[in-house]
């Protein structure tokens, strides 16, 4: 639902959560393309994410990482089609996690490996093999997770592929990411595809699934998109585990006095004001046509000034230029300084927003930035993450 309202879409929509698996990215896929298959919906955007915390100093610290994919599944051209499936499901106990808990209980590490993730991935492509009729050597990609690596090549050469038919592993750069760990891999190998590619993909999670697909002519460069690879250029080191432990809140760290009066969350002022506060949408005068973000009643364009004449209009997918910036030393953040900036949005607009992934002595006027979807505050009394639409300097 956050997704929905961040993105501006009408609310007579169809939304769902899939989750409780990591497998959940591949299964949340299949049933959008049955979705599209069945009629009952033209377009599904599927978005998958996941973020894990482990305890401090644990295994799962170290190998889990932050992650998210989304596709679009859709009746129109496609530059990839699904081809055949086959599914596996076992109640396959690895990482566990009750109701109110925070971090994942394990079983031990080599059942994990050699009972599970070992023997499910070749099982379940092995089955959609048989299942289309295929052999290995017929495809340009195998694409699955590799939450072992000396396991992750071995799986290959179970199967009988080559070194260059399995996809490059991210989990070196990137980490463990789950649910979305199988779609990133899969977006990674797209932008690498040539039309009349096959590829397999397949997920790990209480089973596995395995999912055949063959790329079209509609395949084109990726353009501006920036995919995996441009994601992966663009990174910013983070260089502290004291920053990490704060923003994870594993660790109790002191963020100022301020933090100790911040107010619980107006949920019905939140309503009322969610599309502003969610989708970033701002007004645009229909008379002078001056756009500002928050919304305003009166034109802030001189000699103008019409009232009550404003239209809806978003900012969300607008880059800017930073006009000024100040950094606040003493508000709350477990990374200070807290950086604020005035930034002059294309086709007009002007907004004073939070400024991220950015540190300060890098900051300069005139600098390109661009809108990010983030959590804004955590409300622990009410349990809320507050989210909010940030800059960040332009990475394209």
């Amino acid at each position: 639902m956050i997704v929905a309202t961040a993105l501006d879409l009408r609310p007579d929509i169809r939304a769902a959560d899939i989750g409780n698996s990591i497998k959940a990215g591949t299964t949340g896929l299949l049933s959008a393309i049955d979705a599209v298959k069945a009629g009952s919906a033209r377009n599904v955007l599927l978005c998958a994410s996941d973020s894990r915390v482990g305890k401090a100093g644990s295994s799962q610290e170290q190998t889990c990482g932050d992650g998210a994919a989304a596709l679009l599944i859709g009746d129109g051209e496609a530059i990839a089609t699904l081809e055949g499936s086959y599914s596996l499901a076992y109640d396959f106990v690895d990482y566990w996690r009750t109701q109110g808990e925070r971090y994942d209980h394990s079983w031990e590490d080599r059942w994990i490996r050699d009972e599970g993730y070992s023997r499910f991935i070749p099982e379940a492509i092995s089955g959609l093999l048989n299942k289309c009729g295929l052999q290995v050597s017929d495809f340009a990609k195998i694409v699955y997770p590799a939450i072992y690596p000396r396991e992750y090549a071995a799986i290959g050469k179970k199967l009988g592929a080559v070194e260059s038919q399995i996809e490059e592993p991210i989990f070196s750069a990137v980490g463990d990411t789950g649910t979305a760990y199988p779609l990133m891999m899969l977006v990674a190998a797209l932008e690498q595809a040539k039309p009349g590619d096959k590829i397999i993909v397949a997920s790990y999670g209480n089973g596995s699934e395995a999912l055949y697909f063959q790329v079209t002519d509609a395949l084109k460069t990726p353009g501006d998109r920036r995919g995996i690879e441009k994601h992966l250029a663009s990174k910013k080191e983070l260089g502290s585990y004291t920053k990490y432990a704060g923003f994870r809140e594993v660790l109790s760290v002191d963020i100022g006095r301020r933090s100790e009066d911040i107010g619980d969350t107006k949920l019905s002022a939140l309503w009322r004001e969610r599309r502003m506060v969610l989708g970033m949408c701002g007004s645009k005068c229909k008379r002078c046509g001056t756009p500002q973000y928050p919304a305003q009643i009166i034109c802030a364009k001189p000699g103008c000034g019409a009232v009550g004449e404003m239209e809806s209009y978003r900012f969300s997918d607008k880059k800017g230029t930073l006009f000024t910036y100040s950094g606040d030393n003493l508000a709350p953040s477990p990374s200070p300084p807290t950086i604020y900036g005035v930034v002059e949005f294309e086709g007009g607009g002007r907004s004073i927003l939070d400024i991220t992934d950015a540190d300060l002595d890098s900051m300069e006027v005139g600098m390109p930035v661009e809108m990010t979807f983030r959590i804004r505050y955590h409300d622990i009394p009410g349990s809320i993450y507050g989210y909010l639409w940030k800059a960040t300097p332009g990475r394209g």
